[in-house]
């Protein structure tokens, strides 16, 4: 067994180890019994004790059984200091895609490296982002959190820090365990089931053989369920004033119309009206509200708030203790998991020919209504339709994760040894599950007048069941290969211990691919005779084939330089090719030489950490490093494609005589979006981003019971890849007019005006705040009690972009629609009465102010006196905190068999009220990346042990 001091002991629960750890503590150990050396998550030099100069917060097995979590993603959401990552209710159309990450103090998802026993994953990216998804929850030991980035031994690309999966090890018995979960509402039940058997004691036996399979799922919520989130039109109050959130869309069902036409004067002019509104008097459909001489369509009423999520999984690994000095590993996993998202029906503008005989029966009889008394100065007519009869758009996110690793490692003359060969592939595909549809099949029903898309709902399921697509929009592959070896041993001895040294190097061979199907693609010059596109959907979509190498070489030096204080010194050099372009297409889908593009990038990092302690109950420590990340590669090789629809703005255009004016719409409006890669050489190339990094922390245990810890960290990133903000772009026209460009839509069948959207190293950033780690444990008549108080609190989140200059994030909606939270804490008490665990749990994130509206965004609307609504209004307001309580009782009924009972959100606290449609693309009056819908859960899990 590992002997600790009693500062170790209760340090250790809170700060496990980083770069450095004192050997003193070796020295002051009895000699009598054999001491056990750990690996420390961010040092490859074994150590004696989990005690170090960076700080690591570990997630035991117990806190994560407290945490009631049900998969990894819920877990790491649960940690105050992770901020920005994905959540699967982004996925409900806000861009998730099928994923869910992880995120350190909001620094961002790519700046996060996770890994599994220490190895790296395959992305589900062309960068480093992961899918956490793909980790069975189940084979989770314990987790182990580096909050300090830019790391030597993993890679300086881990600029935000460390997420470290230890899979369960060496274990003998057999293991059942199941759970089931129910929400209040009737969605987002849960239900999990997994079993794991060992066989051999690795010490005792020489080998153990681990095997686990595993199987949980979750059904969808429905935003109609919940009253905070059951419409986009919702009455609130700020400061004390009435005013309603009116979130509707101009495609509607019956379909409304945007007429284009030319003034007496020569000027460009639209009016916008539906035409069964004008024949009828009233809106005819559900979740309509009639606003001017519109039925808008309250598309937020029909989305889901969680999507369907399914995850079968299995992992096994096989240890061999081939002799006193060296030893075997191998480990795998596989993981097949879906989420199915369902969010509003096809929202499609359409363009109307003016010899159409819808023309004629629709819009020419409401000319002069709409005050065009020439029916020849009609330029175009667009329709804006949604197309219910199709059913929702759903797309089924589906992903195989394959992960492989074995090696050896031992011990050879005082040197400690490891050597490993790690290969890691993930497959995402998205299948289209309901409502998209195939344009040319839909043409044909308008054309032959079996859909009519200015008539109510109801009418056309059966003929538009003909057009709906079921085929597979896109593949995606990405693949690692790496081998790494590694040694570190005793060099030489210094007065207050001997100095240690670690030396090691990797290579990687990184390779990523996309497959857009047809539909995807839609007509390019690869494929002249393909016509079609999906309705609902996106178009334009190109392949990419691109592989990447790149090799590093790193170093460690301890040394204890006092009997209470060490110095770690690392340093790492990485070296990264450019992209090789095995299959690339321009954006008229010609295909482009296979070849080099972008530029190589390499680079020396280093850090210094420092640990000291001043009395054998307190604990200083403190580093700085430097780090560098190279651009993705889909961040190069991507070609510009359509990148779907913006949030709602005015028309950037504002001169007349610009030929782009006729392109505008009405009001506030969705406009399209092109994004792609920057594939320049040279002057124009994108560069690595750059990184420094700093902490500086202090742990304290004045008595035996109780232990106080700051970490104080900062972290200051340049040459920062970003694309534009849309925000920025569209309300800087001036500035940024030559991205602003007209494009012709393949699905409209007519051009539109587009923002391209390409990625520069514009960025500078700056991320400064405090964590803390508090612990106090008592005796009590009841039983052994503590509290324990984690949290998060930012200085500092600032990033500077030209046009916009220093933009401060915190508490606030930023340019890319995101909020850093100034303070996120937990706080759980806990009582252990032995057969009997209780913990209760508060979760804490503070408020922040709302994005700010202007009238001409169409956003919220002032309610009169009389009740009636009024004009739209500028608003700016703050969204209240959000609290939680969480409930846990876990009772041991005997050797074998645990039962744990449980309450998440013991309140029914629902989330605070937001006028940000963001959370989730689709969802309205709530965000679902910071709050959680699913409102009071009860849960109930079982562990039996054979």
């Amino acid at each position: 067994m590992m002997v600790e001091t009693v500062l170790s002991r209760s340090v250790r629960l809170i700060c496990a180890s980083g770069l450095a750890l004192g050997m003193q503590a070796a020295m002051a150990q009895s000699t009598d019994a054999p001491i056990q050396r750990v690996e420390i998550t961010g040092s490859s030099i074994k150590r004696i004790t989990a005690e170090g100069a960076l700080p690591v917060q570990t997630l035991s097995k117990l806190q994560i059984e407290q945490s009631g979590a049900s998969n990894v993603a819920d877990l790491i959401a649960t940690l105050p200091s992770m901020q920005g990552f994905t959540t699967s209710s982004m996925s409900v159309n806000g861009g998730g895609g099928g994923l869910q990450t992880a995120s350190i103090h909001a620094i961002g998802e790519g700046y996060t490296l996770v890994l599994l026993n220490g190895r790296r994953l395959a992305p589900s990216t062309s960068g480093s982002t992961v899918n956490l998804a793909s980790i069975p929850l189940a084979a989770v030991e314990r987790v182990e959190i580096l909050t300090d980035g830019a790391n030597t031994l993993y890679g300086s690309d881990a600029i935000a820090g460390v997420v470290n999966f230890i899979l369960k090890k060496n274990q003998q018995d057999a293991v059942i365990e199941a759970s089931y979960s129910q929400p209040r509402s009737s969605g987002g039940t849960t239900s999990t089931a997994s079993i794991s058997k060992g066989w051999g004691d690795l010490d005792k036996d020489g080998y153990n053989l681990l095997l686990s399979v595993a199987h949980d799922e979750s059904k969808a919520s429905w935003a109609k369920d919940s009253e905070f989130s059951q419409s986009g039109v919702i009455p609130f109050y700020n400061n004390g004033k009435a005013y309603s959130l009116y979130q509707l869309s101009s495609n509607s069902i019956p379909g409304t119309a945007t007429v284009k036409y030319t003034k007496a004067d020569g000027t460009a002019s639209s009016a916008a009206f539906s035409p069964n509104l004008f024949a009828t008097g009233t809106c005819n459909g559900a979740n309509l509200f009639k606003v001017g001489d519109r039925c808008l369509y309250d598309y937020a009423a029909t989305v889901q708030n969680t999507p369907a999520l399914k995850r079968d999984s299995g992992f096994g690994s096989l240890n061999i203790k081939i002799n006193d000095n060296l030893n075997f590993f191998a480990e795998g996993l596989v993981s097949s998991f879906s989420n199915t998202a369902q969010y509003a029906a096809p929202a499609q503008p359409l363009g109307l020919s003016l010899s159409s005989p819808l023309y004629a029966k629709y819009i020419t009889p409401y000319l002069s209504r709409l005050g065009i008394t020439d029916p020849n100065s009609v330029t175009s007519v667009t329709m804006n339709l949604r197309l219910v009869d199709a059913g929702g758009r759903a797309d089924e996110y589906k992903t195989i994760a394959r992960h492989a690793a074995f090696g050896f490692d031992g011990t050879w003359k005082n040197i400690d040894w490891r050597a490993a060969y790690t290969h890691s592939e993930n497959k995402q595909t998205d299948t289209a599950a309901g409502g998209y549809m195939s344009l040319n099949a839909f043409d044909a029903l308008v054309a032959a007048g079996k859909f009519d898309p200015f008539a109510p709902p109801g009418t056309s399921q059966a003929a538009l069941a003909s057009a709906v697509l079921h085929n597979q929009f896109s593949v995606t592959k990405s693949k690692i290969d790496m081998v790494q070896a590694s040694g570190s041993a005793e060099v030489f001895k210094l007065p207050a211990g001997p100095a240690q040294l670690a030396l090691g190097a990797d290579f990687t061979r990184q390779a990523y691919s996309e497959a857009p199907d047809a539909y995807s693609q839609g007509q390019n010059k690869q494929q002249p005779d393909f016509t079609d596109a999906i309705v609902g959907g996106g178009a334009g979509a190109l392949p990419i084939d691109a592989t990447r190498k790149n090799w590093g070489a790193y170093g460690e030096l301890l040394l204890p330089v006092l009997k209470n204080m060490d110095l770690t010194v690392s340093g790492r050099y990485d070296d990264f090719t450019a992209v090789t372009n095995n299959k690339n297409f321009d954006t008229d889908g010609n295909l482009i030489a296979p070849g080099k593009q972008g530029e190589a990038a390499s680079k020396a990092t280093y850090k210094v950490a420092l640990r000291w302690n001043p009395v054998e109950s307190v604990l200083i420590r403190g580093s700085y490093g430097t780090g560098f990340k190279a651009p993705s590669m889909s961040s190069i090789v991507k070609p510009l494609v359509n990148g779907g629809s913006s949030q709602f703005h005015a028309c950037p255009i504002t001169s007349a005589s610009d030929p782009r004016y006729k392109l505008c719409n009405p009001g506030s409006s969705e406009y399209g979006l092109l994004s792609g890669g920057n594939a320049a050489t040279g002057e124009g190339a994108l560069k690595p981003e750059e990184s420094k990094q700093a902490t500086l922390g202090i742990r304290v245990e004045p008595v035996a019971s109780l232990s106080i810890g700051f970490d104080f960290w900062d972290v200051k990133l340049r040459n920062q890849i970003q694309t534009l903000s849309e925000d920025l772009v569209f309300n800087n026209p001036a500035v940024y007019d030559s991205l602003l460009r007209t494009y012709y839509d393949p699905i409209q069948k007519q051009n539109v005006l587009v923002a391209a959207l390409t990625p520069f190293n514009l960025a500078t950033s700056h991320y400064q705040g405090i964590d803390w780690d508090h612990t106090y444990k008592l005796n009590t008549a009841l039983g052994k009690a503590s509290l324990q108080w984690t949290g998060t609190y930012m200085t500092k989140a600032e990033q500077e972009t030209p046009g916009t200059g220093l933009e401060k994030n915190i508490g606030r909606f930023n340019s890319y629609a995101e909020v850093t939270f100034r303070w996120i804490s937990k706080l759980t008490a806990t009582l252990n009465t032995g057969k009997l665990t209780h913990a209760l749990t508060a979760n804490y994130h503070s408020g922040y102010t709302d994005q700010v509206y202007n009238e001409d965004d169409s956003v919220v609307r002032e309610v009169l006196a009389d009740g009636s609504l009024g004009d739209y209004v500028p608003i700016s307001r703050k969204v209240s905190s959000y609290t939680t309580f969480d409930w846990q009782t876990k009772a041991k009924l005997g050797k074998q068999f645990t039962l744990m009972a449980g309450i998440k959100n013991l309140a029914d606290i629902a989330p605070p009220f937001t006028i940000r449609n963001a959370g989730g693309g689709n969802q309205s009056g709530y965000d679902g990346r910071y709050t959680d819908p699913l409102g009071r859960t009860f849960y109930l899990t079982g562990s039996y042990k054979f």
